[in-house]
């Protein structure tokens, strides 16, 4: 696994450890510090923290993977999809994109449909990773306005509001998490990588009523 918080590897490694068919063969704050990945890796757990920069991150992943008998990647992230893009189009065996906040059981499940050859992540995600893109990194304005479920137009509504996620969960009556899913989604489907980003992206297509 590779994650830049002790905290974070230590309580992943805690996670796993509960699990009687996981092995965590080893663990690193950065990609940069692994000059190889071992043989019999068969899942390669990273948080987004641990990536320096889409582009190096690209290029250290795919040196390792070409040391390595092509593992699955899981990238466990915030509310940006910005470094689940890099994972796209990654010559490896199969990848998946979690919330860095799900369950113990969320996080064994998707080892397993890894192991099994599977693409594991939120819908909305991971069918926007897939989505078209202009040259300069936005969608399509005709992609977006398709894309954004009624759902996630009422999370933008309020994410122009200047509400958090809690907030809006409370007004939505959905959980925190839910928001954090949609939120994602959002990003991903308008090109954005934060809430002013996604919000000025918003009014420019007409998604948001001032």
């Amino acid at each position: 696994m590779v994650a830049p918080a002790l905290a974070v590897r230590a309580g992943l490694r805690a996670l796993l450890g509960e699990e009687s068919d996981v092995d965590v063969l080893g663990e690193s704050a950065w990609l940069g510090e692994l000059d190889e990945l071992p043989g019999e890796l068969d899942v390669l757990v990273l948080v987004d923290g641990g990536l320096t920069g889409v582009g190096s991150a690209r290029e250290e992943l795919e040196s390792l993977l070409e040391s390595a008998a092509q593992p699955a990647v899981l990238l466990l992230t915030a509310e940006s999809p910005a470094p689940a893009r890099l994972l796209a189009g990654l010559d490896t065996r199969v990848w998946g994109v979690l919330p860095l906040d799900s369950t113990a059981e969320e996080l064994h499940a998707a080892l397993l449909a890894l192991h099994n050859g599977l693409l594991v992540g939120p819908p909305e995600l991971v069918e926007a990773l897939f989505t078209p893109r202009l040259q300069d990194g936005e969608l399509m304005r005709e992609a977006a306005l398709e894309a954004l479920t009624e759902r996630e137009l009422q999370v933008l509504q309020l994410l122009a509001q200047g509400l958090a996620n809690k907030q809006i969960a409370l007004a939505l009556g959905i959980s925190e998490h839910t928001v954090k899913f949609h939120v994602s989604g959002i990003y991903a489907k308008l090109g954005a990588a934060s809430r002013t980003e996604a919000v000025r992206l918003g009014v420019r297509q007409g998604l948001i009523i001032l």
